[in-house]
């Protein structure tokens, strides 16, 4: 997966890149894939960069062009001749740095690439070269157009101690941290002063989509103490990245004309994943609402529902039509949204629409699941999140014996043409449309549904009530 790919890039905007461990890597990989682009990500002939502080004078190897901006006349300048491939725009030299732009430049320079619809990447304050950083009083220099930022963090920080050597600030990160010069960084302490409003979190537009890169995870150690720390930046965070970029260090990186992929540099995307309940139709062929049938002392979608809890997704959506007033009190104190589907009998499509009707922005996929299948185990739906944060795939279902099971998770990529079906056409109709990433699974019992009171019969066979479901 590239960068690109993990920012959600579909059109372009401005991202502003702040923090520490990275943040030059990141704005120079992002510019450089722009470029060549792919299936997912719309290519681009020109990709603006720019500082709001400074660059390293260095840094400018790295562009295809760079230019000084003094004043309005330089921007109507590059309005009218628009050089092509990475274009870097900076302010003055000054000894070994290129100065950042006025807030005025960057205005005219956020029209320009609104204009041309190009992407804008700005680097918005300095680190000097630290995995990790405190900001001072005047950072970061956020423009309040920025419609990403994305907030950088070094994980090679990780169990150092607090100091000059790898903090940048290090007083004002123990305001932020809790801790005392000399300690242990600790993943808790990252955690709190990314949360830190003086922090991570400081002078971010309100609008704007706020993104953790959690950079320098080179080892599977650190990419598994990285995802955790991830976790608990949702949802102060829309997403958190977990990469390992390879670090810009002077001539000898590519420029735009060379191949860079930035591939298996991203390891995890974590962004929150919500869970849908389809539990909408008629089954009075039960002399009751098949969804509150019993097994293990509890209706079936209550167990589902947990089921959907414990694998972490967030929020979780029950799809009620038929019977919907006999069903709710099964849901009774869980931490479950409920959705009425009042054109239930017009097919499973209307079910899925409903389901997906007023969902976040930062759901990054959903996981639909069904009602009369309570016996899917929570790890099952947990391989198909952590699996889906390693591609951000369009499809990710699980396959038993050479078929496809449920539940299936659908990246927010398909959400416009699962919003589109009719009828009673489900999200299977979407598996010739895009490709799927299969989890292999080998219990075939979760194949089982329950159709008819035959089907329940054979389902309290298959699962006795002493067992327990993970």
């Amino acid at each position: 997966m590239q960068l690109i790919t993990s920012l959600r890039y579909n059109q372009p905007f401005a991202i502003a890149f702040v923090g520490a461990g990275g943040k030059s890597t990141a704005i120079f990989t992002a510019a450089k894939q722009l470029l060549t682009a792919g299936r997912q990500v719309p290519s681009q002939k020109t990709v603006l960069l720019t500082t709001s502080t400074h660059f390293s004078a260095w840094q400018a190897d790295q562009a295809d062009h760079h230019l000084i901006l003094v004043n309005e006349e330089d921007v109507r300048n590059l309005r009218k001749n628009l050089p092509s491939g990475i274009v870097l725009l900076t302010g003055k030299r000054d000894s070994n740095l290129l100065g950042g732009l006025s807030q005025r430049l960057l205005d005219d320079l956020h029209q320009l690439a609104e204009s041309q619809q190009l992407p804008l990447l700005i680097e918005a304050d300095g680190s000097h070269m630290h995995p990790i950083k405190a900001p001072a009083e005047h950072e970061p220099a956020i423009p309040g157009f920025s419609q990403v930022v994305v907030v950088t963090l070094g994980m090679q920080a990780l169990g150092k101690p607090v100091g000059l050597e790898w903090v940048h600030r290090p007083e004002q990160f123990c305001k932020l941290s809790g801790l005392r010069p000399g300690q242990e960084i600790t993943a808790e302490a990252m955690v709190k002063a990314f949360l830190s409003q003086e922090g991570g979190l400081k002078n971010i537009p309100r609008s704007a989509r706020r993104i953790a890169l959690l950079n320098q995870a080179d080892t599977p150690e650190l990419q598994g103490i990285a995802g955790r720390i991830a976790e608990m930046l949702i949802p102060a965070y829309q997403a958190a990245i977990i990469s390992s970029l390879a670090p810009v260090s002077g001539r000898a990186q590519p420029k735009s004309n060379e191949t860079v992929t930035g591939e298996d540099a991203i390891h995890a995307v974590v962004e929150p994943v919500c869970g849908i309940i389809l539990a909408a139709g008629g089954s009075r062929r039960f002399g009751q609402p098949k969804q509150i049938l019993t097994w293990r002392g509890e209706p079936l979608i209550r167990h589902v529902a947990k089921t959907a809890l414990r694998a972490g997704l967030d929020p979780v959506i029950a799809v009620l039509g038929d019977a919907m007033k006999e069903i709710v009190p099964s849901l009774k104190d869980l931490n479950v949204r409920i959705a009425n589907n009042e054109r239930w009998m017009e097919g499973v499509s209307t079910s899925i629409c409903t389901g997906l009707a007023g969902l976040r922005e930062d759901v990054g996929g959903a996981v639909f699941l069904q009602a009369d299948q309570p016996q899917i185990p929570s790890q099952l739906v947990k391989s198909l999140v952590e699996a889906h944060r390693t591609t951000l795939g369009p499809i990710v279902a699980p396959q038993i014996d050479g078929m496809r099971g449920n539940p299936v998770l659908f990246d927010r990529e398909t959400f416009p043409a699962l919003s589109g079906l009719d009828g009673d056409w489900g999200g299977r109709a979407l598996f010739s449309h895009y490709p799927i990433q299969w989890i292999t699974w080998h219990d075939p019992k979760v194949l089982i549904d329950i159709d008819s009171p035959e089907d329940y019969r054979k389902f309290l066979e298959a699962f006795p009530e002493t067992e327990e479901v993970a």
